[in-house]
């Protein structure tokens, strides 16, 4: 099934391309993903899609749902929302500033996404992975956790606002609590907070600290799980499950689908960069709405 719509979305994912070409609107397709596109459909998936390349290592009869159809682009989609986060001279992403407070943010009124999770969970290395189309810009990652201990803004050309968080946890920043609460509860263009949990451990004590928050403020948030290649197949398969059906059960606010990533082998970026381009306006990909 797979394979099916895999070479079906790139059948029409080639002719759309060739379509856009001859109109007003075209677009380029970046050379990485028209390298993934050349890849063996079991490899595309992988690397695409992770989370529906993981659901066919499920025993025969439990059939869990992922919520694969929630977030569902064509492979054309995923091609265009790379036209977002590459760097160009009309489209510049650049490191803007840091804060220690909500009163020393940049004042902006474009669409704000943030990255929140625990000390070494990956997340500087996650929002590099995603920027790795505009190698210019600086995202300092660190071997020692609790690296980061300011808010990074991330300006996206005329798209959105990216937001590094610091991490939770050891090594923390004194006055976290204060700092992130009030970004959380007043930034007011902040439109989706992304909720990192490390795939080889799960979620921890501190994490369900960070989703009562989310929780607590109604936020619209979205859980990551990083480090997916560290992780054996049947491990990652069981966290996935469990936290799967923790989403289902236990949350209001969090978005029903998880993301599966790699800041390594890159697995799940194209999907993720995709969804933030819709999440913020950039994008529109048929049968998903905002919410």
């Amino acid at each position: 099934m797979a394979a099916r719509r895999l070479r079906s979305g790139l059948g029409q994912l080639f002719a759309t391309r060739t379509a856009l070409g001859r109109g007003r609107r075209a677009y380029s397709m970046s050379q990485a993903f028209a390298e993934v596109l050349r890849l063996p459909s079991k490899q595309l998936t992988k690397l695409v899609f992770p989370l529906q390349e993981l659901e066919r290592h499920l025993v025969p009869g439990s059939r869990p749902d992922f919520h694969l159809k929630t977030f569902d682009p064509s492979l054309e989609d995923i091609a265009k929302s790379d036209s977002v986060f590459t760097a160009t001279v009309r489209n510049r992403i650049e490191y803007l500033s840091s804060a220690v407070s909500l009163d020393h943010a940049p004042d902006l009124l474009c669409p704000e996404v943030c990255f929140i999770g625990r000390s070494n969970v990956g997340k500087s290395s996650l929002i590099k992975a995603l920027f790795s189309l505009a190698p210019e810009v600086e995202v300092r990652v660190s071997k020692k956790p609790g690296h980061t201990k300011k808010m990074n803004f991330f300006k996206v050309g005329k798209y959105f606002t990216l937001v590094d968080m610091p991490g939770y946890g050891y090594r923390a920043p004194e006055d976290f609590v204060k700092m992130v609460e009030t970004y959380l509860k007043e930034r007011k263009n902040l439109m989706r907070t992304f909720l990192l949990v490390d795939s080889v451990v799960g979620i921890q004590k501190m994490d369900n600290i960070a989703i009562e928050m989310c929780e607590e403020f109604a936020l619209p948030y979205v859980m990551i799980l990083t480090k997916i290649d560290k992780a054996s197949k049947g491990h990652l398969l069981k966290q996935v499950l469990e936290i799967q059906k923790f989403v289902d059960t236990k949350t209001q606010g969090c978005f029903p689908q998880l993301f599966l990533v790699s800041a390594v082998t890159y697995s799940g970026i194209h999907l993720l960069r995709c969804f933030i381009a819709n999440i913020t306006g950039n994008l529109k990909t048929n049968g998903f709405q905002v919410s």
